[in-house]
Parts: structure tokens; sequence; C-alpha cells
């Protein structure tokens, strides 16, 4: 399948929202409270005429995806770039193509791609900076596959995780971080 068929197959933001399980509450309030900085703004214009598109693999149960997720869909509105969203789990055809490292289905991964269907560049799953946190705080996981490391992994970890999720410097360090393989696409 073409990106252009892939794009037909997902669904639109509202329609993805709207069937969330997990996390809604948590995208929903990132996604009214952030606003697009002007300097974003200025830089993206030049993406408002071109009529890339973009498809976002992703999974309301990704905590990545919660804070990404909204953030994008604010800068590409701010452009008014079509944007679809397609289940990871439901298409991993796709999904095995934008592998992280080349192993891992990690997500959310948005796929920007021109009126015919050339991919123009990808973004995902995470911000650089916001990755090296995260690196830092799973080497003070205890080993991987234990009950400690499960335990540590759900009570400490991903509260860690949701609480720096919910930070607006996190969402400025996103945005420009997305900003540069958008403002790139454009190159």
């Amino acid at each position: 399948m073409t990106l252009n068929d892939w794009f037909n197959k997902g669904v639109t933001a509202q329609d993805y929202i709207e069937a969330m399980e997990e996390n809604k509450e948590i995208l929903l309030s990132i996604y009214h409270n952030y606003q697009v900085s002007v300097d974003a703004h200025k830089r993206l214009l030049p993406l408002a005429d071109k009529g890339i598109k973009a498809i976002v693999l992703t999974a309301d149960w990704c905590g990545d995806a919660m804070v990404n997720v909204p953030i994008f869909q604010r800068l590409a509105q701010n452009v008014l770039m079509d944007v679809r969203f397609l289940i990871r789990d439901e298409n991993l055809e796709l999904m095995d193509q934008y592998l992280t490292n080349g192993r891992a289905r990690s997500i959310p991964v948005i796929v920007f791609f021109d009126r015919e269907g050339n991919e123009l560049g990808k973004w995902g799953p995470r911000a650089k900076a916001v990755e090296a946190i995260v690196a830092e705080w799973k080497k003070e996981l205890p080993e991987s596959g234990t009950d400690e490391y499960k335990q540590a992994f759900t009570k400490t970890f991903i509260p860690r995780m949701h609480q720096l999720f919910k930070k607006k410097d996190t969402w400025n360090i996103i945005e420009e971080d997305m900003l540069e393989t958008m403002t790139n696409i454009n190159n």
C-alpha cells in the first residue's frame, strides 16, 4: 500500500480521540492548554500551501502519545495540514517500516508525505531531549524482566513520566523537536 492508501484508511483526530479509552483526559488537557508559539507559527507558515499530509501511528495506552499527539495536532492545524490516525497494532505492516532502532514498535510515529504519496520525513517517537531524560531515569530501574523492575516501572517510572509530560517546559521541548522535522520537510 502507498502512503496515500494508508492515509485513506486512517481516521480523523476527532474520531481517534472520541474512540480513546485510556489517557483521553490528559491528552485533551494538553491539547486545550498548549499554545503554538509565535516562533513556531512563523516557521510553519511556508508549509501552509504545500499539500503536505501526515499519518500518525499511535495508541491510546501510550504515554508518549498522550503528550506528543495534541502538540502535533495543534502544529498541524496551524498550517491546515491534513492528518489521519492509525492504531499501531492494527497496522503493523506500516508500523514495521518505522521501527525505532530497527526493532521497537515505539509510538507515536508521524510520517509526512506530499500529494503524490512521496515520503518527506518522519518524527517520533519522542523528542531527543525528552528521550535523554527518560534514558537517565531508566538507568535507575532494577534489572529488566524482574518483579522489582515491574513494580518500580509501574509505581515510580510511569508517574514520573506523567509528571514530565504535564509540564509546559516539556511541551516547548517537544514543539521545538517537531518543528525541526517539519521545517526540514519543506527544504
